[in-house]
């Protein structure tokens, strides 16, 4: 009786050839990551997620205690940061810069809404915190990361949006001002970043059930879910870049 496989044909060397074992993936170095609003919602998740990957994280968030937990938890530095003056934007990535050395990524997370309101019962004390948190902050510190990504020729940046950007919903008149403001510097940014190399992703998330929401909607995104679709724009190959990523549940019909 013949041995098990005796008689049979080798490969023939064509289909090696055309098989070849590949390469053992290459590791790059880790990268640094600033992200705002990382207390609680997406930014708590997008710092859970972006650590697991290897990116060093600094997280910021108005919630010293939520913040002084997420870094006992994943051994990461950070400072409390409330963003409502141009001041505490600067001094924040300066903080951010010194922990970390330099920083690679920012993810422009922090923003708020404070309530539906009828036009008619709009404040200019609303108008100008919205703008504070909305907009200047997040375009000061886009600032200061493409001072330091442009010579470098190498970076990126994510502004967290809405998908309310895509809308004009009725009694959400500054908030969907301030993101539209948002959205407009986004693309202007986008175009002059790409110059020099730097990445530049504009993300517009559809309902995520957080506490950024008066009651609970369990049927809406997940912040897990929604902190893993702007990993994976991160994560992506190098000669990638995803410049606008639109998500929502399925259950959402506003669009």
């Amino acid at each position: 009786m013949s041995r098990s496989g005796a008689g049979q044909s080798p490969l023939p060397l064509r289909l090696a050839l055309d098989h070849p074992t590949p390469d053992p993936p290459v590791k790059s170095p880790s990268r640094s990551v600033l992200i705002t609003g990382a207390t609680r919602g997406i930014g708590r998740e997008l710092a859970r997620q972006l650590h697991a990957e290897g990116f060093r994280v600094f997280a910021t968030g108005r919630d010293a205690d939520q913040l002084a937990a997420l870094q006992q938890e994943l051994g990461c530095p950070g400072e409390p940061a409330d963003l409502g003056t141009a001041e505490a934007a600067l001094a924040l990535y300066a903080a951010a810069h010194r922990a970390l050395g330099r920083v690679d990524v920012l993810i422009n997370n922090a923003g708020f809404n404070l309530a539906k309101q009828p036009i008619e019962a709009l404040t200019p004390e609303a108008l100008d915190a919205s703008y504070a948190l909305n907009v200047r902050a997040p375009i000061l510190l886009a600032r200061e990361a493409f001072k330091e990504m442009g010579p470098r020729r190498s970076g990126h940046i994510v502004n967290v949006l809405s998908s309310v950007v895509h809308m004009k919903p009725a009694n959400y008149a500054i908030y969907a001002t301030m993101k539209h403001a948002l959205h407009g510097f986004t693309g202007c940014l986008l175009r002059e970043a790409q110059a020099l190399g730097v990445k530049v992703t504009a993300v517009y998330p559809g309902g995520v059930n957080t506490t950024f929401r008066a009651q609970p909607r369990p049927d809406y995104l997940q912040p897990a879910s929604a902190a893993r679709m702007i990993v994976q724009c991160l994560t992506a190959p190098d000669d990638v870049v995803v410049h606008e990523l639109t998500y929502r549940p399925m259950v959402e019909t506003n669009f």
